[in-house]
């Protein structure tokens, strides 16, 4: 009996060695390229380099157009994966009947949320620009190819967060004369909420990154004036970070370093507003 304690001690004090060396490994990898980012970007940082749109001259090149389409981009794809995706969750999980259909539609879900991105990008070409006909290179054909990508993340981190609500709140409801919809929207969703906007914003973050979707879109042409509506053609922070590596001129070198400084701010600003918004609604019981 004291051999076998020793060797599972032994063997809890290995696992833990492996998960430090996995956590100082990634915190190595991740301090290399924000000081790698931080050497040949941080100099380029100036209001002119924010305040600018893309230029053929490095010295003029600025972001605030790729950041504007950005932001467009992302509050189309909010606006319209955030909803669908949270009432599709609710309703797999409350109000759907178990059958061979509903567990084929689940399946359907687990399974778009690992396709390749650049799917979603041949999708959007095909569907909202050659059949729709809706303008190319704009935020809001960026938004659609984006929302079909995110909605079943979000469809999947709110089944799972209406599924850890316990039972008993949802029989306390119904108890006191609640009806089903009453219970699902009065009770177990504001429980549900922390989780659910923590998935979405991780899945928005995830779209803000992206670049495949929106180079099959037709997002990497040159725009020099920031769009003024969803509908102008726009450029995106990591497709204008791949347009400036491409470039022959060593001077965009730094904006591209620059550019990465400032996708990177915008992705810890969303994870931030996660934990923030969890801990903010998070309810304990």
């Amino acid at each position: 009996m004291i051999k076998r304690i020793a060797r599972r001690h032994a063997a809890e004090r290995r696992f833990r060695l492996v998960g430090l060396g996995a956590i100082v490994l990634s915190l190595l990898f991740l301090a290399v390229l924000l000081f790698i980012m931080l050497k040949n970007g941080l100099g380029g940082l100036d209001w002119e380099f924010l305040s600018g749109s893309d230029a053929t001259n490095a010295d003029a090149a600025g972001v605030w157009g790729a950041v504007k389409g950005s932001f467009l981009t992302m509050l189309v794809t909010l606006l319209l994966s955030f909803p669908m995706g949270v009432l599709a969750a609710i309703y797999l999980e409350e109000f759907a009947p178990r059958n061979k259909w509903i567990d084929w539609v689940e399946v359907s879900i687990n399974n778009l949320a690992a396709v390749p991105s650049i799917i979603f990008g041949l999708l959007g070409l095909a569907v909202f620009i050659n059949t729709f006909n809706l303008p190319r290179s704009s935020p809001l054909v960026g938004g659609l190819t984006l929302a079909l990508m995110t909605m079943p993340i979000i469809v999947i981190s709110g089944r799972n967060a209406i599924k850890a609500v316990p039972p008993s709140i949802r029989n306390a409801a119904l108890a006191v004369g609640a009806s089903e919809v009453q219970t699902v929207f009065h009770h177990v969703l504001p429980l549900a909420l922390p989780g659910i906007l923590t998935g979405t914003i991780i899945g928005m973050a995830r779209a803000l990154g992206e670049t495949a979707p929106l180079l099959m879109i037709g997002m990497r042409a040159f725009v020099a004036t920031p769009a003024s509506g969803i509908t102008d053609p726009s450029s995106v922070l990591p497709m204008q970070i791949f347009l400036w590596s491409d470039e022959i001129d060593r001077g965009f070198v730094q904006n591209t370093s620059a550019a990465i400084i400032v996708l990177l701010m915008f992705l810890l600003a969303m994870n931030g507003l996660a934990i923030y918004l969890r801990n903010k609604f998070e309810v304990r019981w």
